[in-house]
């Protein structure tokens, strides 16, 4: 009898010192794992917290966390740098556009160059001026945002403010009613009315505003908001939020970079969705970190 208990004894040790072993290195294998998303930049990258025991849990959600926070602060960091390099582009060409303009201006009223082959070439120079004045005057809202007005608002009354904008698209809104969130409600607005305006140009017929992953019952809300456009093609997005970058002819590419600084000057983010929902081939996910939900 007593050798059969230190039999059960040493199996029962056995067994648990392979479940340690094989628990280490499954808690190895998830650190590697997460050292590599973010030394290839991948700061979305998450890991299952589920079947973990609570210290584990504890420092899995902590690590996660952390990742978020990178994230951000990189984000932070690469629109605080293209704003700089926004407003010296714009002083400067602002500067040297400025008298061409004028001076070309004054040129056509002259009496002895109206009418002579003078004239198509001032006026073509005073046309292009004009124009990349107007063209820079527009890159200088980079740099030019007033500070957010934070307020607490139902978020469902601005969405459907955002849809009569756009009559024609079909809207599919699963929000509830009670969601309350704190932004400022001008520039969510404008974020909002961006990409339905871009899923427009898209050839989009419908938009979809839904509830994303990283919502929380508390602090963070996360919206979906894909549209059944054309896809953006693979080797475009990694120069999606970039400021001036467009495939549009008529573009000025300032559109989603200035959605996102507006959304981070709100304590938030706009990022590209890595997984769309049934029915859109192009999503966003707009995420609101200083709000509270109430459902």
């Amino acid at each position: 009898m007593e050798t059969f208990i230190y039999i059960i004894i040493g199996i029962v040790l056995t067994a648990a010192f392979t479940w340690l072993i094989r628990r280490q290195r499954s808690l190895k294998q998830r650190a590697h794992l997460m050292q590599e998303a973010i030394r290839n930049h991948d700061f979305t990258f998450r890991l299952p917290t589920d079947g973990l025991l609570p210290g584990e849990r504890a420092m899995q959600q902590t690590l996660n966390q952390l990742g978020e926070t990178i994230r951000q602060q990189v984000n932070q960091n690469e629109v605080e740098s293209w704003e700089r390099l926004t407003r010296v582009l714009t002083h400067e060409m602002m500067n040297a556009t400025a008298p061409i303009t004028s001076i070309s201006q004054s040129m056509l009223s002259r009496h002895d160059v109206k009418g002579t082959p003078l004239e198509p070439g001032i006026q073509a120079i005073y046309d292009t001026s004009r124009h990349l004045s107007e063209f820079v005057a527009n890159y200088r809202k980079m740099s030019q945002l007033e500070k957010p007005v934070l307020a607490d608002m139902p978020l469902r009354l601005l969405l459907d403010d955002v849809c009569k904008a756009y009559p024609d698209l079909t809207w599919e809104i699963n929000i509830p009613n009670d969601i309350i969130v704190r932004a400022d409600a001008g520039m969510l607005r404008q974020v909002l009315m961006n990409l339905a305006k871009n899923a427009v140009e898209a050839g989009a017929n419908k938009m979809v505003i839904t509830k994303g992953d990283g919502s929380t019952d508390d602090t963070q809300l996360a919206l979906y908001i894909g549209n059944d456009g054309l896809p953006i093609p693979a080797e475009n997005r990694q120069s999606l939020f970039v400021p001036f970058f467009t495939t549009k002819r008529n573009g000025s590419g300032i559109g989603l970079s200035l959605s996102r600084r507006m959304m981070i000057q709100q304590g938030g983010m706009l990022d590209l969705a890595e997984r769309q929902i049934s029915g859109c081939r192009t999503g966003f996910l707009l995420t609101i970190w200083s709000s509270y939900i109430q459902i």
